[in-house]
């Protein structure tokens, strides 16, 4: 079983879109895992089913017994981060230290698992789907990045599918360290604008870190020719292969109303992802 992560050093590069058009292409070979799941969107594209959900729990939170709590104070005193207050904890302000069931003379607190969001298996018309949504304001995204992967795999063994097609967060964050961890190959998206270039060198290096084989897709390489071309300089400096350069294509908005991946809308963007795809396949 071979993993291919898509990300991008940032948002709005087309990594999403991208995701979808690859996993039209792969069809029965190919299980799909959004680990963006803070701001999931690849089931906007591919209309899933749900068939199974899965509760995740990311961090403890603290919770205090009245019954045993005697208001010494102590757990007040010593949260740095203003939790405590008529000696109850604001789930919103917990960090999750456990500062203040250490300190407590008389045991009141207990660390309890809070339910953080929930991940999915769904079926689409190109193959299984594992997403998930972590609800605002919770903590452990890499964690629920990491239980989004493990079902993938799990699924992809079991439907005898021999590739696991991962959309990443955007940037160099926690979720997308834990999707890239272990991966086959990664492919970061990126633009031709200064913010592109600039980001496309944060992932590279964090993708370099891991020692993890890297290529690169320019999306609307044609917008702006001299930054793309610096882009490209930019690659070869440091041995990273261009995988493909897609043109501006007003037909991907077209197949973004439809829901579609734009490989069933057809055009120069279409014909330019089936050439990226054949690029990847040689690679694995």
């Amino acid at each position: 079983m071979k993993q291919i992560a898509i990300v991008s050093g940032k948002g709005g590069t087309g990594k999403t879109s991208l995701v979808a058009s690859l996993a039209a292409l792969a069809k029965e070979r190919v299980v799909t895992a959004d680990c963006d799941v803070d701001a999931p969107d690849l089931h906007l594209i591919l209309q899933p089913t749900v068939r199974e959900r899965r509760e995740f729990f990311g961090m403890k939170k603290a919770s205090i017994d009245e019954s045993k709590c005697t208001k010494c104070g102590s757990c007040l005193d010593h949260c740095r981060f203003g939790a405590v207050h008529d000696f109850q904890i604001d789930p919103a302000l917990c960090e999750s230290c456990g500062v203040c069931k250490l300190v407590c003379p008389s045991e009141a607190v207990a660390m309890i698992d809070r339910l953080s969001g929930y991940a999915y298996i769904s079926d689409t018309r190109f193959g299984p789907l594992v997403h998930a949504q972590l609800f605002p304001g919770e903590e452990a995204s890499g964690k629920l990045v990491a239980m989004v992967r493990e079902m993938a795999r799990t699924v992809a063994a079991s439907h005898k599918r021999d590739l696991v097609l991962i959309d990443g967060s955007p940037g160099i964050g926690c979720p997308v360290i834990a999707s890239l961890t272990g991966v086959d190959l990664a492919l970061v998206v990126t633009e031709p604008t200064i913010t592109g270039e600039h980001d496309l060198e944060r992932i590279l290096d964090v993708a370099g870190h891991f020692g993890i084989k890297t290529l690169v897709c320019v999306n609307k390489y044609d917008l702006n020719l001299v930054a793309a071309q610096q882009i490209e300089d930019l690659c070869r400096a440091r041995g990273v292969e261009i995988a493909g350069k897609l043109p501006f294509d007003p037909s991907v908005v077209d197949a973004m109303v439809q829901a579609k991946p734009i490989v069933e809308v057809g055009g120069p963007a279409a014909e330019a992802i089936l050439g990226l795809w054949k690029n990847l396949a040689k690679q694995l």
